[in-house]
């Protein structure tokens, strides 16, 4: 037993450790929204000059069909893609910018900074969510009219209440 108290005392992390593990996973998270992004804008862009690519686009979302069929509804469901992307990076770099702070206490959960930042996650959560919803239903309408679609998970459109959950949750604790 003694050897076991031992152990755990050895094993306990420094909130400044915790703080700084979550400060990298922050940033690692971050860019690879930052590249989700960019990789949805770009390629759509060239999608639109060399519809030869198209079959290869971001994560090889196959929108050939959709391209096919219309422009307009390609750029309305890619630019949704983007805005979601470039939404939960924002919500990644709010929380990296928290973690920056040093005069911020998270462990005075009820100072004005933290409610702020709070209400700020709440508000990017509300974002994807809606975000998500209405590109969820246009592709499941694009669908219906015969347009061959990705799956809306595939996309990454899906899970859209778990967002507007999240967003009501952070908005009630604001």
């Amino acid at each position: 037993m003694h050897h076991l108290n031992i152990m755990i005392m050895e094993i306990k992390i420094s909130k400044r450790q915790t703080w700084n593990i979550l400060l990298v996973l922050s940033w690692i998270i971050f860019t690879g929204l930052c590249i989700q992004a960019g990789g949805f804008m770009v390629n759509a862009i060239f999608a639109i000059v060399n519809p030869a690519i198209i079959t290869r686009l971001w994560r090889e979302i196959d929108l050939s069909d959709l391209l096919k069929y219309d422009h307009g509804h390609f750029f309305v469901i890619t630019s949704i893609l983007s805005i979601v992307a470039i939404v939960k990076a924002g919500l990644f770099f709010l929380i990296i910018k928290i973690l920056h702070n040093k005069d911020l206490d998270m462990f005075q959960p009820f100072s004005k900074k933290v409610r702020r930042f709070v209400f700020r996650l709440s508000y990017a959560a509300l974002l994807i969510g809606l975000f998500s919803m209405y590109g969820a239903r246009y592709t499941e309408w694009l669908t219906k009219q015969g347009i061959k679609m990705p799956d809306t998970q595939y996309m990454q459109l899906g899970g859209y209440d778990v967002w507007l959950f999240m967003g009501v949750i952070l908005f009630i604790i604001a």
